[in-house]
């Protein structure tokens, strides 16, 4: 009793030991790179730190552990047992480690570089996924698990469950689709057939979610998404021509009206947040002849889809005062009415 006593209690609190010194070493470690990291301009360091967080926790109980076994006096079959999932441990931590390390580096310089890849929630967690499989293919063969069978035996699972998520799967298709055409990304504001419109806030393996002016959130399944008519206001670029009509009374000069147009629209560059100086305004006599007025077509460009609200209520504002000024007249619409008078022999 007394050995059995002395063969197990010694390699735990040799374990234990090491585990709560790994552990202490750990933090004193974390810490001084916490104040390094914080004097570096780059997040690399940050990123590498909120990575190895927790898989190095593993870490310590995977090295106490080897400890505890190399001290102690096991037979030979718990030493192989305890020697396999100490392996399994640190496979699985490498694993997490790097698809953290992975998933934060995909997002971080896809982000600074500004390149035409979408960082969506849908890739990120596809990368992440292909980096788990992979460690768990290696932690089944690790444990002496045949990959063949296991392999057969999805292959004839998968397809039931295949027919049973048959819409989560189109979704995630969808999302796939959607996200490698790249004719909806992260950023871009849209409009659907149906009529929302609003940023692209994500594309996750479900669901597309877009954030409208009003703040709100509109969540579409990809599928819907990708059998849907989308008005892209960002493709192929953001910025965007807007026409503001103007009319004005028959007796105004149109030369005139043109000239006051450009005017007010060229002062108010620099002055109206959005509004753009190239490619440089111009008006046009369209539509043309009103039932009242001649009507004017004001072409600007503003720098992307919302701006327009702006700059459109500034320009307005503008050019009344202007016409005030110039004396051009802004007609309302005119019906004039004839009453005929019925001769006394028709009354009867």
């Amino acid at each position: 009793m007394n050995i059995l006593f002395e063969n197990t209690f010694v390699p735990v609190m040799a374990s234990a030991g090491s585990v709560l010194t790994l552990f202490i070493v750990r933090s004193i470690v974390f810490r001084f790179l916490r104040r390094w990291v914080r004097k570096s301009e780059t997040r690399l360091g940050d990123i590498i730190l909120s990575s190895l967080r927790t898989p190095s926790i593993l870490w310590c109980i995977a090295i106490g552990l080897y400890i505890g076994v190399d001290v102690s006096d096991l037979p030979h079959k718990n030493v192989i047992l305890i020697s396999r999932l100490i392996h399994i441990i640190v496979i699985l931590s490498i694993t997490a480690a790097t698809a953290n390390l992975a998933g934060k580096m995909f997002r971080h310089y896809i982000q600074k570089s500004r390149l035409p890849i979408p960082s969506t929630g849908l890739a990120y967690g596809i990368l992440k996924g292909v980096i788990y499989l992979m460690g768990l293919l290696i932690i089944l063969g690790v444990m002496g698990i045949s990959i063949a069978p296991l392999l057969t035996a999805l292959g004839v699972g998968g397809l039931a469950v295949a027919l049973a998520l048959k819409d989560t799967l189109a979704n995630l298709f969808a999302g796939i689709h959607i996200m490698v055409e790249k004719s909806v990304r992260i950023g871009d504001f849209i409009r659907l057939e149906s009529g929302q419109e609003g940023y692209v806030a994500d594309i996750t393996w479900r669901t597309t979610r877009i954030r409208m002016l009003p703040n709100n959130m509109v969540v579409i399944p990809n599928d819907k998404l990708a059998q849907s008519i989308v008005t892209n206001y960002n493709l192929p670029e953001r910025g965007m021509s807007v026409a503001v009509q103007v009319g004005v009374g028959y007796s105004s000069d149109p030369d005139q009206v043109e000239r006051v147009l450009l005017e007010e629209t060229k002062k108010a560059v620099g002055d109206v947040p959005g509004l753009l100086g190239e490619p440089e305004p111009n008006v046009k006599f369209i539509p043309g002849f009103g039932e009242s007025s001649l009507d004017f077509t004001l072409f600007c460009h503003v720098r992307e889809f919302p701006d327009q609200y702006v700059v459109q209520h500034e320009l307005r504002k503008r050019i009344l005062k202007r016409f005030r000024a110039e004396g051009i007249e802004m007609p309302f619409p005119q019906r004039t009415v004839y009453l005929r008078e019925e001769k006394d022999w028709k009354k009867g």
